[in-house]
């Protein structure tokens, strides 16, 4: 079980994150071991909203090669956080 302050690392800021929150989907970093109810708590504990569904995806980290040697990205997990309409997190 991970603790409470480190499930949800942050909001992730990208092109795509932006174009799904205007339709109610926001997207966040969270850690490689929480669980859908963990977000889905910790958003209500820190924004004050119901999230409707939550949806977390895993993405494994890139292959590097620098000078020489092989290596790895850290791998990572996001989470899709969908609210119901009239409901917004203002991330930035």
């Amino acid at each position: 079980m991970t603790t409470i302050k480190s499930i949800l690392i942050g909001p992730r800021i990208t092109e795509k994150a932006a174009i799904a929150s205007e339709s109610g989907v926001y997207v966040f970093n969270v850690a490689t071991d929480a669980t859908k109810n963990e977000v889905k708590k910790e958003i209500k504990r820190i924004y004050k909203v119901d999230p409707i569904k939550v949806n977390v995806v895993n993405s494994k980290g890139k292959k590097t090669f620098i000078k020489g040697k092989r290596g790895s990205k850290k791998d990572t997990r996001k989470a899709y956080v969908y609210l119901k309409d009239g409901d917004k997190i203002n991330v930035i």
